[in-house]
């Protein structure tokens, strides 16, 4: 019940505040020149104490996925779009291990700029909580966000958004899915069926109605963004019907994988907790056995979106990983 009131809050607090600004999107345009960029941190991915991977799955011919060399002009930018900070972590774990322990959570967006377009991947809490501090909601839990992303955006010089893709349609992943009438939504099938049809405390209906009138791109499965196999995004269900993540193969960086809630902390990856609020316990574990086994095939390193830890290790904006 506590879960259901927080979340209920959250969504009422994040639409009072106000509505964002709309970023308009243009068709995909191939650039007529690069624009120059700061030279890349160095990698931020390095082996770190207390961030063990589950034991090595075993490789699967069956799960293998084949990805051509990846271009150069490949980027990956991480934008904060805010935090929440709890005071009972416990429905992260169905196990009991948070019970009474408080933390924080990232609620980052990313950006992929590639020759053919540029992909959203998750919207944040929304502009309309940026520069107002915390605020507290149900059961002491503190939203904040410090930058909008509109103003992130114009930061790293993007102006346009091609595609705008959702690991779920959790309102901490969709606070600004209103702001792109333009893009192409890339969304699970199931994930939007079960939130148009299934009444829950996640769910910000703005995020819904800003849906019905945008463009939609229906995934049943794994679905390559620009055709080329260097964004993929895979099918990864359990936290939700139709939950996601996303492969992006960098040339200098590797390929990495952002996580989407198949993960919410490192603890999470390392002994394979599941969130007490899952939709599925089995489809979860599933899905991050699969995840593990193409991160070991291909070499992938796998970035952890709401771990504080591992969103603070990556290049801000207008860094970038390539």
């Amino acid at each position: 019940m506590m879960i259901r009131r927080f979340f209920a809050q959250s969504i009422a607090c994040i639409a009072l505040a106000g509505t964002s600004a709309a970023v308009v999107a243009q068709p995909a345009v191939a650039p007529a020149g690069a624009t120059t960029f700061p030279v890349p941190a160095p990698d931020p991915f390095q082996a770190a104490a207390g961030t063990a991977a589950p034991a090595a799955v075993a490789p699967s011919a069956a799960t293998a996925i084949a990805v051509p060399v990846a271009s150069p002009a490949l980027r990956l930018y991480a934008l904060d779009c805010g935090t929440v900070s709890l005071p009972d972590m416990g429905m992260f774990s169905d196990t009991g291990e948070y019970d009474g322990r408080s933390g924080s959570l990232a609620a980052p967006c990313f950006v992929v700029t590639h020759p053919s377009g540029t992909l959203l991947w998750d919207t944040g809490l929304g502009d309309s909580l940026a520069g107002k501090g915390p605020v507290t909601v149900d059961g002491g839990v503190i939203l904040q966000v410090d930058r909008s992303l509109r103003s992130q955006l114009q930061a790293i010089g993007v102006r346009n958004i091609d595609y705008l893709a959702f690991s779920h349609l959790h309102f901490d992943h969709t606070g600004n899915a209103g702001a792109f009438p333009n893009a192409t939504w890339l969304v699970n099938r199931t994930e939007l069926d079960t939130a148009l049809n299934e009444p829950s405390p996640f769910i910000n209906p703005d995020a819904l109605q800003a849906g019905e009138r945008t463009k939609k791109q229906l995934l049943d499965g794994d679905h390559d963004v620009f055709g080329d196999g260097t964004v993929r995004i895979l099918k990864a269900p359990g936290h939700t019907p139709g939950h996601q993540v996303l492969l992006v193969r960098l040339a200098k960086s590797g390929p990495v994988i952002l996580s989407g809630d198949l993960y919410h902390t490192r603890e999470n990856r390392k002994y394979q907790r599941v969130p007490s609020f899952n939709a599925s316990r089995a489809e979860t574990l599933a899905s991050m056995n699969r995840i593990e086994t193409l991160a070991s095939n291909l070499g992938a390193r796998i970035i952890i979106q709401h771990d504080p830890v591992e969103f603070a290790a990556l290049p801000r904006a207008p860094g970038y990983l390539e």
